[in-house]
């Protein structure tokens, strides 16, 4: 009998152990199956990485009108996926031209709100070596040196293909309404210190308050949004139009740090 009893007992601690070693198993596979999950927002640009389609277009609705930009990733990857992250989650909405140079290129992507200015202005990239030329239509990251790009962006009127040597690549080109580009406001000329433009330090730290204020006659961006991934096949460039005359003046392409 003792014999017996002694064999249940075995049999009903295997038992509790073999339940025990169940349930901590099935506990751990819960809990790894419920990882941190990230939550993607503006004001946390490490949360922005997401991969870019092979081929995307993006519509800029101006306050002059409307322009596309087609990004072909394979030119600069880094820059084309930060583009498309910064559009995907409205970064560019009311963000003003505020650098025209007529003959020249036209630089916007400082955000509307210093709040947001402020979590950006560190998250930099690093370069992607240059492949493409920025030449009339082309768009590309400006800089404040290497491995600085962020936010920034500038649209070559003209053949800039001089910058190509000084680590501008670009990412994508305007295939309609470079005409519109054309056309946004260039009255104010080169911005301070060097001019009488906006001070781009107090873009970032004052906003779209400060250019309503001091530069009212500035364009901007209403809205900026992915149209859809575009086939990737073998085309001809887009011809973006006549380009505007350059300027003698050798002019640099630059962001506040």
């Amino acid at each position: 009998m003792k014999k017996f009893l002694a064999a249940i007992l075995c049999l009903s601690m295997t038992a509790g152990s073999l339940y025990a070693q169940a349930v901590r198993h099935k506990t751990s596979t819960v809990r790894r199956k419920r990882a941190p999950v990230v939550r993607r927002s503006l004001m946390n640009p490490a949360s922005l990485r997401e991969r870019a389609p092979a081929v995307y277009k993006v519509k800029f609705t101006t306050t002059k009108g409307v322009f596309v930009v087609q990004v072909t990733r394979a030119w600069a990857p880094l820059g084309a996926d930060r583009f498309y992250n910064l559009v995907k989650y409205g970064f560019y909405t009311d963000a003003s031209f505020f650098r025209v140079i007529s003959g020249f290129m036209v630089q916007f992507g400082i955000n509307a709100k210093p709040a947001v200015n402020r979590v950006w202005q560190p998250a930099t990239i690093p370069d992607d070596p240059v492949i493409q030329s920025n030449k009339r239509g082309f768009i590309s990251f400006a800089t404040g040196g290497p491995n600085t790009r962020t936010t920034q962006l500038f649209i070559n009127f003209a053949d800039n293909s001089r910058l190509d040597s000084t680590g501008f690549s670009p990412f994508g080109q305007v295939i309609e309404g470079m005409d519109v580009v054309d056309k946004l406001y260039s009255g104010y000329g080169e911005g301070a210190p060097s001019g009488a433009g906006p001070d781009q330090e107090r873009i970032q730290a004052e906003g779209k308050a400060y250019l309503d204020k001091e530069f009212p006659k500035l364009d901007s961006i209403k809205t900026a949004v992915i149209l859809r991934a575009v086939p990737v096949r073998k085309s001809p460039v887009h011809s973006a139009g006549p380009a505007r005359k350059s300027p003698t003046k050798k002019t640099s392409i630059k962001k506040e740090k």
